[in-house]
């Protein structure tokens, strides 16, 4: 019986290691190199950013928060800084144009998490059964809201996982890390992407900004495709692929792509490429 083939595996053989993981790589110095600069400061002195992803200062003048942190303040009744909502204005012009889950695919640092639980997941061919909605971060953000206007508080800071990693990584202590290894064991062993894919308020948030990105993921050259399944393999969110491939569009318009380009690198057709919004 012949061995089974991973995803990838293909591109690998017929475009070469580096094309085959390229956006990949790009992805993977992002993420540690905007890690990195948040950790330079306590670690080293040097204060490229200031804060953490909910809130900071970069280059000791550009604010950035998360729109989710400033609609939570909201709720609870209270009006942020000014500096805070131009910090949110800034956060949202970017990935209103890039793409809102591209924050999940490119800065996030639980999304190095949940990637490697997720290549665990698949080399050891677990089947979890747990069925969960997408939906259910939509109904999860909502509550979060609910929560901020009841207790007049901030009150997913006191759950948020990338918060609590970053802490984690400054003070070598904390329930961040357990926190990190609940979704960790979720995403390995339960339910592959249970916690971006399923769960996360955060990507639920960000994906709102979606609809109307200009970046999108293009299947420019769908007419070569042979149904290798490679591309639904490695996504994310498999969902918003489908159309593209069979649907009239060949541009994949939903606000739950990440715009990662894990299905540029793996498809040995090369169909799909980054372009914009038709």
């Amino acid at each position: 019986m012949s061995k089974r083939r991973t995803p990838g595996q293909e591109a690998v053989e017929k475009k070469g290691w580096l094309r085959a993981n390229t956006w990949l790589l790009l992805r993977r110095l992002s993420q540690l190199g905007i890690l990195g600069m948040f950790l330079l400061g306590p670690l080293a002195g040097l204060w490229l950013i200031k804060g953490t992803l909910s809130a900071s200062t970069a280059f000791g003048f550009l604010p950035l928060t998360d729109p989710l942190t400033v609609a939570q303040s909201l709720a609870a009744g209270h009006v942020p800084e000014a500096a805070v909502l131009v910090g949110m204005l800034v956060v949202l012009a970017v990935y209103t144009v890039i793409g809102g889950r591209m924050y999940c695919a490119w800065v996030c640092p639980i999304n190095l998490l949940t990637d490697i639980a997720t290549w665990l997941n698949r080399r050891l061919e677990i089947k979890g059964n747990l069925n969960l909605s997408r939906s259910l971060r939509y109904w999860l953000l909502g509550m979060i809201i609910i929560s901020a206007a009841v207790t007049g508080s901030i009150i997913w800071e006191w759950f948020n996982p990338v918060t609590m990693v970053q802490r984690g990584l400054l003070f070598s202590m904390g329930f961040g890390w357990l926190l990190a290894a609940e979704i960790f064991i979720l995403d390995a062993f339960v339910l592959r992407h249970g916690w971006c894919g399923h769960l996360c308020p955060v990507g639920a948030a960000y994906s709102l900004l979606g609809f109307t990105a200009a970046l999108r993921v293009k299947a420019a050259r769908r007419e070569r495709c042979t149904d290798c399944t490679d591309c639904f393999a490695v996504c994310p969110e498999p969902q918003v692929i489908r159309p593209a491939l069979k649907g009239s569009s060949d541009v994949i318009l939903s606000h739950n792509c990440l715009n990662c380009g894990r299905c540029i690198d793996v498809c040995p057709q090369e169909v799909f490429v980054f372009s914009k919004r038709a």
